[in-house]
């Protein structure tokens, strides 16, 4: 007696934009529902499926579809056509392994049939191929379509900000300027050119300024500053594919010339340099302004002295990252020290993690004075004198510590600090 099949019915939607006549997922389940009703089929399962199927691996409900049969859930496939199980062939050769093991006893399409059986396994690969082969030449022909549209100086993707793609048939690949716009990103290459203005302070002026948007509506990322400068589209040349070293001249219309182009570049590259050798501060990163939430950076300035030295100061202040208006002052490196020095007074030294390190470095320094020196054993200290030296030893490592020990020393610090009108709070 012939094992009883128990199909699974799954659905897919086509992702192919030429198969104009492909039935929707629900129209595909309406459909063979009603072959399952007619033919008196047994239907364990509905899978539904968007994930399109030209690369194999790709559809997790597939996936989990070809474990079921493994597991002997139902030993049969219901579904519209053969190209919605498989268009490559890691998939396809899966679906054919399970027939040969008998694992996968029936396939069902809507005018066909495949059962475990040389000439009709070879049948329903041959149709899978055929729908692989669409696909690869599909590809082919929109790669070949892309470079004769680059070749002739067309834009083949999304316009970049400041133009807009042309809405046209007869026009497919063109831009115009965007009159709302490319004036604006004229400036941004001007302002950085002959003003020297980093990439930052566009950001801020683009956002909190102009409240410049998109044409989908959005605000510019810092980010997106920077590739709207490192854009060579905007003078009228492009790179297709990016980093190919392929450039065509454009049909567009440029926004602005190669000189100005090259002069922001330049400006932006020495602005690069500089924040890259600009040195690291001790307290940046772990304080926060205490009125817009933005961290704290710092800043240092140089003065020439009368008998000619220079004399270097370090001032910290909000980074204005959150609120580009905030009013919080700048505080003096030394200031702020003394404050943080004063707050150890306040800081439970339990909650500090690196109480038994600091306790262990007073101690080899004891030794060190008892074994070196010569100066005699210390009687044990209580618990109160040894609270003492930690908090001195801290406030010693924050004025004449290292910049390395004095962050590691910050970090500690479980409770948040904030900065409000220059004076530093546990927060």
């Amino acid at each position: 007696m012939p094992e009883k099949v128990r199909y699974v019915l799954y659905a897919r939607k086509s992702s192919e934009s030429d198969e104009l006549q492909a039935l929707s997922i629900d129209s595909q389940v309406k459909e063979m529902l009603q072959i399952a009703e007619r033919e008196g089929l047994e239907i364990v399962d509905i899978r539904r499926e968007a994930h399109s199927a030209k690369d194999s691996g790709q559809r997790p409900v597939f996936a989990e579809l070809l474990a079921d049969l493994r597991r002997g859930r139902f030993n049969g496939i219901l579904t519209w056509a053969p190209d919605r199980l498989s268009r490559n062939a890691g998939d396809l050769g899966s679906l054919v392994d399970l027939m040969d093991q008998k694992i996968l006893i029936d396939i069902r399409t809507y005018g066909q049939r495949f059962s475990n059986s040389p000439n009709e396994k070879f049948l329903l690969m041959i149709l899978c191929s055929q729908a692989k082969l669409e696909n690869d030449n599909k590809s082919v022909n929109v790669k070949r379509g892309l470079r004769t549209r680059v070749e002739m100086g067309l834009w083949p993707g999304q316009a970049p900000t400041g133009y807009l793609n042309e809405n046209r048939s007869d026009r497919k690949g063109q831009v115009i300027i965007d009159k709302d716009r490319a004036p604006v990103i004229r400036q941004i290459f001007e302002k950085v050119a002959h003003e020297n203005w980093t990439g930052r302070k566009l950001y801020h002026w683009l956002r909190f300024e102009l409240n410049f948007r998109t044409k989908s509506n959005h605000h510019l990322s810092l980010a997106n500053v920077y590739l709207i400068l490192d854009n060579h589209f905007y003078y009228g040349t492009f790179e297709y594919p990016k980093k190919s070293g392929n450039w065509y001249e454009g049909k567009h219309k440029p926004i602005i010339n190669k000189e100005l182009f090259m002069k922001a570049q330049a400006q932006i590259k020495r602005d690069q340099i500089v924040r890259s050798e600009t040195r690291e501060f001790a307290f940046t990163k772990l304080i926060a302004c205490g009125k817009c939430g933005s961290g704290i950076t710092a800043e240092e300035k140089y003065k020439k002295l009368k008998d000619g030295t220079t004399s270097r100061y370090v001032y910290y202040g909000c980074s204005r990252s959150k609120d580009h208006h905030c009013k919080s002052q700048y505080v003096r490196e030394e200031d702020l020290i003394n404050q943080l020095a004063a707050l150890i007074d306040q800081v439970d030294l339990d909650e500090l993690g690196v109480k038994h390190k600091l306790e262990a470095e007073i101690e080899r320094h004891h030794q060190f004075q008892q074994n070196v020196m010569g100066t005699p054993e210390a009687k044990d200290e209580d618990a109160k004198t040894k609270d003492i030296n930690l908090r001195n030893y801290i406030k010693y490592l924050l004025k004449e510590g290292s910049l390395i020990e004095k962050r590691e020393m910050m970090a500690c610090f479980k409770t948040k600090l904030a900065m409000k009108d220059k004076v530093v709070q546990l927060a």
